[in-house]
């Protein structure tokens, strides 16, 4: 672990202080800071983290101010409304862009210098405003995107084909929400494309329906939090935030180690596909300046046009926020 390693996490409600704990335990830290409009909440989650620091790696873990901002390697914005069961990620638009452009004012007033990750829903869209608001490089400016979407795919393949999720190789691109797109062409179990795959199992396993896998993987969110446990207790789960703070901590990994990973980040479009001016997630190199740069890559036309689609789903709500 070096030092200096400073990662300032902006909300402290689940996913936030998930994804402390989650990163305090990965020893990639030297320092971890929790922002909150509730001190004591935040004080609160610190401290208790901080009581099991004899069972982790070495890393100060306090709750603090904006002004902790100053020297961070990366900031996690993770503060806004959820959306409430029924809601889609597009509902809360408007409030949550009010909030980001707070955000991303106390956070220039004190460095220009960390790279800012997105992700508060509707991540995309309020990727997009806390790059145009903070007029930071396009590069330090990044949503979390579909790098828990891809995950899911990846998992649900794995379920399907009964193998190691880490020896599937596939992407979601677009929205983070209900217009993303799975890149089948480029997906590749143990080094081979899907296809050839499928035809290996063929009488072992079930044939592949590719639209219900990708329905389940944009659905999933909405599933967990609006499962309920015992009929007799009806709670609602309310929120994802274990596997999101595992994908968040695979993108600060990528920054604070200069990985050169390829992740699917949300970052700005500049005319590519023929999309432009807009945030979306395409597979992106990420090191320690943030997005280093996009991977262009071959789709089919059918995946092309899914990705137009989700880009013109995407403007259309910039639009309406932009107009008030």
């Amino acid at each position: 672990m070096e030092a200096g390693r400073k990662v300032v996490i902006v909300g402290a409600g689940m996913v936030g202080t998930t994804f402390a704990y989650t990163l305090m335990r990965s020893g990639l830290a030297g320092e971890i800071v929790l922002i909150d409009m509730n001190r004591e909440r935040a004080e609160a989650e610190a401290m208790d983290m901080n009581h099991g620091l004899f069972f982790t790696p070495p890393v100060i873990l306090r709750a603090g101010d904006y002004d902790d901002c100053a020297g961070a390697s990366v900031i996690v914005i993770a503060a806004g409304a959820k959306p409430k069961v029924g809601q889609t990620r597009l509902d809360v638009v408007h409030s949550n862009v009010g909030i980001c452009r707070g955000i991303m004012d106390e956070i220039i007033r004190r460095t220009r210098e960390a790279v800012i990750i997105m992700v508060t829903n509707p991540v995309d869209v309020l990727t997009y405003f806390a790059l145009k608001h903070s007029r930071l490089p396009q590069s330090q400016v990044l949503g979390s995107g579909t790098v828990l979407d891809s995950a899911r795919l990846r998992y649900l393949l794995s379920l399907h084909y009964r193998v190691d999720p880490r020896n599937v190789h596939a992407y979601i691109v677009g929205e983070h929400g209900d217009s993303e797109v799975a890149l089948w062409s480029m997906t590749h179990i143990a080094g081979m494309p899907l296809q050839s795959y499928c035809e290996l199992c063929k009488g072992r396993v079930p044939d592949l329906d590719h639209d219900e896998v990708l329905r389940q993987v944009r659905e999933s969110a909405y599933h967990v939090v609006e499962s309920k446990g015992a009929t007799y207790y009806a709670v609602t789960k309310g929120a994802t935030y274990y596997a999101v703070s595992l994908a968040l901590e695979r993108i600060v990994s990528a920054i604070l180690r200069d990985e050169n990973s390829v992740l699917t980040v949300s970052t700005l479009m500049e005319d590519i596909y023929g999309i432009k001016d807009v945030c979306l997630s395409l597979p992106c190199v990420v090191n320690r300046n943030g997005v280093d740069h996009v991977v262009w890559t071959q789709f089919s036309g059918e995946e092309r046009e899914g990705l137009r689609n989700s880009a013109r789903v995407l403007r259309d709500v910039i639009n309406k926020v932009e107009q008030g």
